[in-house]
């Protein structure tokens, strides 16, 4: 592969993550850390941009993203991948995502409600550009990722040279535990699933440049996230430093979009306000393209529909849930989003410290149970649904469950018993 094909497959990939939620996060968790802002985006920069990594490097290990789960039981493998892609397609990112555009880009500079023929156009283009993936290399990482750089870098040197505020003093969660409080933010920006589901686009675009062999697709997998790595770390660590010097600007903000949206109109006034309306819009749109793509390879890879129909239904649906109940819609998508990532995470860490024997035997089964079982407490901790007394029962019973990581250590146990049990059938076998 040329080095400038990698180096464009590696800036499309930093697209396909960077939302509109991704450039929000950190300025709010930087302004609530305050003096520790550094310290809390370190943890922040372990688990929302390393979780991805890891995620990217064990899918290049496998060569493609459905062998993730391929020793799963059937309908098992089958209701992991259709809740994941539907839920971060048309019942949930998706429109969010069109949503989240039009409310930064597009409703600042009018009073009228043009969300409907927005969402229209937006989702058109979307389709547009998800038709030609064998051309999605060069819409994403080789135009629109490096216009969305130079917008960004525009909005960092400007906070560098001229910073609107200073850093507060830490809130008490970040004056005790910056670390961990970051930890726990990257952790629920959940691109962790959301890298499960780009793996389908990732790897395609690898193996369209005529790479076959797995060991090459390890080797431009490993490059590939080390520039997702570099770039994501560089854009948050520059979010942050927004958010840390926004005392001055935007005290007390309510959340990320409202700093950053008066720090760009302190810093170039009306057109700091189009800047962010283009960063916002550049962002979401190759968000879009990018899980649209995804989800038409999978409905044709595993049910053998034609892409350019699933890709077709997938925006259509994204258009029209734009539009009508997109709360209700979150309300019910969001505890899937929140269960679905600790099973991503632990499939994930399955394939790395689990034996391959083990997990083509079809024992992952186990794991993906466990991670649901605890994840679906975790999920419904973060969503306020359990009663005072359990909670409390929980806090002091469940290790890690005032993390919402309670889900980790049953996984780990699960690896540790499997691994034993591996160990003494092989000496019972030699033995013999």
């Amino acid at each position: 592969m040329k080095k400038r094909d990698l180096a464009a497959i590696g800036f499309m990939t930093f697209a396909l993550f960077l939302g509109a939620g991704n450039l929000i996060f950190p300025p709010l968790m930087a302004q609530q850390a305050g003096e520790n802002w550094l310290v809390a985006i370190a943890g922040f920069l372990l688990t929302a941009v390393g979780l991805p990594a890891l995620t990217i490097l064990v899918l290049g290990r496998l060569s493609s993203a459905e062998k993730l789960t391929s020793a799963l039981p059937s309908w098992m493998n089958r209701t992991f991948w259709f809740l994941v892609l539907t839920t971060l397609g048309p019942a949930f990112v998706l429109p969010r995502a069109v949503t989240v555009a039009y409310e930064m880009g597009i409703k600042p500079f009018t009073d009228a409600n043009l969300l409907l023929p927005f969402s229209i156009i937006f989702c058109a283009i979307t389709l547009a550009l998800a038709l030609k993936p064998g051309k999605l290399l060069d819409y994403i990482g080789k135009i629109m990722t490096p216009t969305l750089i130079a917008m960004l870098t525009l909005l960092a040197v400007a906070a560098l040279v001229n910073p609107l505020g200073t850093s507060l003093p830490a809130t008490q969660d970040y004056l005790e535990q910056p670390v961990v409080n970051g930890l726990i933010q990257g952790y629920m920006t959940l691109d962790a699933i959301a890298a499960v589901a780009f793996g389908w686009v990732i790897i395609n675009t690898i193996k369209s440049k005529g790479v076959t062999s797995k060991a090459d697709l390890m080797k431009y997998s490993k490059w590939i996230a080390l520039i997702y790595v570099a770039l994501m770390s560089l854009c948050y660590l520059a979010m942050g430093y927004l958010g840390a010097t926004s005392s001055t600007i935007a005290p007390n903000a309510a959340n990320g979009g409202e700093i950053l949206t008066r720090y760009a109109a302190g810093e170039f006034g009306y057109a700091g306000q189009l800047l962010l309306a283009g960063i916002t819009l550049m962002a979401c749109l190759t968000t879009t393209v990018g899980l649209t793509n995804a989800n038409a390879e999978y409905y044709r890879n595993t049910y053998k529909t034609p892409f350019h129909r699933s890709a077709i239904v997938v925006t259509a649906l994204t258009a029209a849930v734009s539009n009508v109940g997109l709360e209700q819609i979150i309300t019910v998508s969001l505890p899937a989003i929140l269960i679905l990532c600790p099973i991503a995470i632990a499939l994930i860490l399955s394939i790395i410290f689990l034996p391959k024997h083990v997990v083509k035997t079809g024992q992952q089964s186990k794991v993906v149970i466990a991670a649901t079982i605890f994840g679906s407490i975790d999920a419904f901790a973060v969503l306020d649904m359990i009663p005072n007394a359990i909670n409390t029962q929980l806090n002091q019973w469940l290790p890690l469950y005032e993390y919402h990581l309670s889900w980790l250590i049953p996984v780990v146990f699960i690896f540790v018993g499997l691994n034993i049990k591996l160990r003494s059938q092989i000496a019972n076998t030699e033995t013999a």
